[in-house]
């Protein structure tokens, strides 16, 4: 039923390694406008890309640089966003204010959903809550609102609660946004461990 309504370009709410997330389909730009009135977000902000897998990301941005894929390897799946250089401005409807960059995730997904987004191969993704309100763990912190708006429902039971870690592979040096579920520290140093590998 879920992958049904994400071909239908309708928005559906599933359970991530973090927090249950509002979800359309990545390559359907009217899908995304969809989530975002739904979601009450603005259009400045961006949204992340959840991939199936390493693999997947690489698939659909092949222009990804080998330091950020090599980052990707060590890191993902996990609890991180990774924010990466997006050259050919791939899926413009998700990066907001910066069009040259992509926030990319792929999460450890519970079962209940891994074979719904390996059917998409990617979905664009944002936490089910309403803008500037607590990070939904369980179905029922979820507004009443945004459920209804979901044409369907993937239940998982209660996640950790806390939101991925961000880290900005752009510049120079890689840089947390958000220290999330991952400490930051650790993030950086696997990050830095990563780099190194390839040098």
């Amino acid at each position: 039923m879920a992958v049904d309504a994400l071909r239908a370009g309708l928005p559906v709410i599933l359970p991530t390694d973090t927090v249950y997330g509002l979800c359309a389909n990545a390559f359907d730009e009217a899908a995304v406008e969809r989530l975002y009135r739904l979601k009450g977000r603005g259009s400045a902000q961006p949204t992340a890309f959840l991939c199936a897998s390493v693999e997947a990301l690489r698939d659909v941005l092949p222009e990804l640089d080998e330091a950020s894929l090599g980052v990707a390897r060590a890191l993902l799946p996990g609890p991180y966003t990774l924010i990466v250089a997006n050259p050919q401005r791939r899926f413009r409807w998700l990066t907001g204010e910066r069009p040259d960059t992509l926030g990319v995730r792929v999460p450890e997904l519970p079962s209940e959903a891994v074979g719904v987004v390996a059917e998409l191969q990617a979905v664009a993704a944002t936490s089910a809550n309403a803008p500037g309100e607590p990070d939904p763990r369980r179905l029922d912190d979820v507004p009443e609102a945004i459920r209804a708006g979901c044409a369907a429902v993937v239940d998982a039971g209660e996640l950790p609660g806390t939101p991925s870690t961000i880290i900005d592979l752009t510049g120079a040096d890689a840089r947390i946004i958000r220290e999330g579920a991952a400490p930051a520290g650790e993030t950086l140093t696997r990050v830095g461990a990563a780099v190194a590998r390839r040098e």
